[in-house]
């Protein structure tokens, strides 16, 4: 990239650091601990709210936890409307469609039940439920939420995303397969419920991409150019979590402690990347989430210790700093090696989940030149990373993970 490019980029970064400090970057309000499913009706009522919609997917909305939840709300007289066709990567058209829903029954709140795809479909249809001429296309890019969006409590039920603790709803535009963000603090929810019996059940495969998710977010958060003192305390004590129990729920789906850590651990890597940013790695795994519909913590798993070392010396002091905060490594090691060493912890940790390290037979040779507009367009100038990539930076990524 040209000088020119590079202090573009650098004074728009500082630019929307400095503008941050003037955000309301709330966090939502936590209910956390086995059954705390059930304290849901309480907030309602508390908020005087008399009919939900309820946004998952047709598996989840087939689950014991979500009929007890259903079961709860309508015995304590809340109005439970259901919508149940979210998709992963979810579309303008999957919006739009929960939002009739909650328009015919007069619904007054939203309760999104699921991972990332069901909470980002939820954080659209409050925002569309409020901004009825404003269509998603609309606010896409940063701040283009006009009104305050509609009551949401989000549920998660995947330890990865931090979706309940956002900013941002990814939505997917299924004529143009283009996948893009929406990010503005009025989406963060209101509520934030940490339940790890949700979690119980869940494939090994979905623990251990989820997971990766959420050290993604950490990991960019903490190497890149806006974060705070706070969101580096997010980070850090979200990798330690990581570290400590990721391998333990995906070789014990039971262990309830390890689940219940690994929300938290979603949860501050969440208020770390909403505030300070993610980087290169999500705008390659958005591109091939919008092109090929590669799960999201799937791509980030494989292309995070690819982006890593490209990055090079220019994130060697972040990384070094987490691996000692991990401790990885003997503190007399150069800042190098415990990079390095931080790196193939990543690599080992996705070897021991059966993570491959790379994402074969998808990617078309015809696709590349797109798809590297894309990420370009995604990532600068907004993404503070640590070294700054043009064209051929991205094309070589891209075809290290074919």
């Amino acid at each position: 990239m040209n000088i020119f490019k590079k202090a573009y980029c650098r004074i728009y970064q500082k630019t929307m650091k400095f503008a941050s400090n003037f955000l309301n970057f709330r966090a939502p309000v936590l209910l956390k601990g086995e059954d705390s499913l059930l304290k849901i009706k309480d907030v309602l009522n508390e908020n005087k709210k008399q009919s939900v919609l309820l946004v998952s997917d047709a598996f989840l909305s087939s689950t014991d936890y979500f009929q007890e939840l259903v079961e709860d709300l309508e015995k304590n007289n809340i109005k439970v409307s259901i919508f149940n066709k979210v998709i992963p990567n979810p579309t303008i058209d999957n919006i739009e469609e929960g939002l009739n829903i909650y328009k015919e029954n007069k619904c007054d709140a939203i309760i999104a039940y699921g991972g990332g795809s069901p909470i980002d479909c939820a954080k659209g249809i409050a925002a569309r439920a409020t901004n009825p001429k404003r269509p998603i296309p609309k606010m896409k890019g940063l701040l283009k939420v006009k009104h305050k969006p509609a009551f949401l409590i989000a549920i998660p039920t995947t330890a990865g995303t931090g979706s309940e603790a956002t900013v941002a709803a990814v939505i997917s535009n299924a004529k143009t397969h283009e996948k893009y963000a929406i990010n503005d603090p009025k989406l963060i929810p209101l509520y934030a419920v940490l339940d790890p019996k949700l979690l119980v059940s869940l494939p090994g495969k979905v623990t251990s991409t989820t997971g990766m998710d959420a050290l993604t977010h950490a990991v960019e958060a903490y190497i890149g150019g806006s974060n705070t003192k706070a969101t580096r305390k997010e980070a850090k004590e979200a990798v330690l979590l990581i570290k400590n129990n990721l391998l333990k729920s995906y070789q014990d789906p039971t262990d309830l402690e390890a689940r219940n850590n690994m929300q938290i651990a979603s949860y501050k890597a969440g208020l770390a990347f909403t505030r300070a940013y993610v980087g290169y790695v999500h705008a390659i795994a958005h591109t091939l989430g919008g092109m090929y519909g590669v799960p999201h913590g799937l791509a980030n798993a494989v292309i995070l210790p690819h982006v890593l070392r490209k990055f090079g010396s220019s994130c060697y002091t972040r990384l070094a700093e987490l691996a000692d905060y991990i401790s990885l490594t003997d503190k007399d090691k150069t800042k190098k090696e415990k990079a390095e060493a931080f790196i193939d912890f990543i690599d080992e940790l996705n070897a021991q989940m059966n993570i491959p390290n790379k994402i074969e037979n998808v990617i078309q040779e015809k696709d590349l030149p797109i798809m590297v507009k894309r990420a370009i367009k995604e990532a600068n100038p907004l993404y503070p990373v640590p070294d700054l990539w043009d064209e051929k930076d991205f094309l070589e990524i891209f075809k290290e993970i074919m």
